[in-house]
């Protein structure tokens, strides 16, 4: 098993990017400029490297190879991206990567791209920005170029590529090195590990509590410690974790609401099932249903919010209550959305730079709202 967080060292030590790796300082795949340049990307690499794994490595300064990190990102529908705008598409794993010297909210993105089955050249199967659908891409040094759709796949990678994997693999000291490091990190919050198969060791932490006789984590983090993945991050959430033998479950919640009368909504559940084979995999099901409420009353909301973040703008001061329904707008917009005010999308997207002025904690409501809208919207 490859320790993932030994394998970006690996791969950052050469300096050069290549067909097999890339390294970004983010991406951003909330635009279409933004899906576009990634999906160029993992279709060169495709191309590039068809016989090898070939990897993208985000949160790293290009400039000076310092890793930066980047927020959590935890979606499991990146595939039905790949799979919407591809011909051909690889398979394709995002992973989070916690660095020791990286604070608690960001990690290292880490992005697989699977060896295909066939040979077939992998292309754009319809237009996106300015992107034709039929185009094709390869690596060209650190580069993805446009090539014609009849250029030939070749792989030169087969060794540097099973010598940088070979050199990532993990031992029984990086594992338990792994757990007391989690354990010293989380005493905070109840740390936990379990072993399963007698080889997958997760940790676990989190404030537990009981609502209505449920017992939720918030705080939570979860990771794979044989990876060094980081499964589950969120200061924000309420979570249910259960497991058995063979698997480990996560069922997410999310606190919405209106006029302080918030509920717990189940947003999905993330199963990890533990194999004979020293393999695992992992299975994500939506269970979200967005809350339903009166039009004319959201129609109220929504202007309010609108009239409040025009104040934000300009500048004026805010009274203790607005700066309380300032805290709310990100989650009302969400729900003014969901019930079929388009706009208020739009708002939400505009509201960004705002809330990251206005403070850490308003910025951070605004990240679990478009986490909560990406995952509902791949479903």
């Amino acid at each position: 098993m490859i320790n993932k967080r030994l394998l970006i060292k690996n791969l950052l030590a050469h300096n050069d990017e290549s067909s097999f790796y890339d390294k970004k300082l983010q991406i951003n795949i909330s635009s279409k400029e933004g899906k576009a340049k990634f999906l160029k990307h993992i279709c060169a690499l495709s191309n590039s490297n068809p016989n090898n794994n070939s990897y993208i490595v985000i949160g790293v300064d290009d400039q000076y190879n310092h890793i930066i990190g980047v927020d959590f990102f935890d979606d499991s529908k990146i595939q039905n991206l790949i799979n919407a705008y591809l011909s051909y598409p690889p398979i394709i794993q995002y992973e989070n990567i916690p660095f020791p010297h990286l604070s608690d909210d960001k990690v290292v993105g880490l992005v697989t791209i699977r060896p295909k089955e066939t040979q077939e050249v992998t292309s754009l199967s319809k237009n996106i920005w300015k992107y034709y659908g039929g185009s094709v891409f390869f690596r060209e040094g650190s580069m993805s170029m446009p090539k014609v759709l009849d250029t030939q796949l070749t792989d030169s990678n087969s060794e540097i590529v099973s010598a940088i994997e070979a050199h990532a693999q993990n031992n029984i000291e990086y594992t338990l090195d792994g757990v007391f490091d989690f354990m010293a990190q989380r005493e905070d919050y109840n740390p936990k590990y379990k072993v399963f198969k007698e080889y997958f060791v997760m940790c676990w932490s989190g404030h537990k509590k009981t609502i209505e006789n449920q017992t939720f984590y918030s705080r939570v983090d979860i990771a794979l410690i044989n990876e060094q993945v980081r499964l589950f991050y969120s200061t924000l959430d309420a979570v249910e974790i259960s497991y058995d033998k063979d698997s480990f479950e996560i069922i997410e919640y999310v606190n919405l609401g209106l006029n302080g009368e918030n509920t717990y909504f189940k947003l999905e559940k993330t199963t990890i099932t533990f194999g004979n084979n020293a393999a695992y995999s992992i299975d994500s099901e939506l269970l979200f249903s967005p809350p339903q409420y009166d039009k004319k009353a959201l129609y109220h909301i929504f202007n309010a919010n609108n009239a409040l973040m025009e104040r934000l703008k300009q500048g004026a001061d805010l009274t203790p209550a607005q700066t309380k329904d300032l805290m709310n707008v990100p989650a009302t917009y969400l729900i003014c959305y969901f019930n079929g005010i388009e706009a208020a999308l739009t708002r939400l997207q505009s509201a960004k730079k705002l809330l990251y002025s206005f403070s850490d904690d308003a910025h951070s409501l605004y990240k679990e709202s478009m986490r909560i809208l990406r995952k509902a919207k791949y479903n």
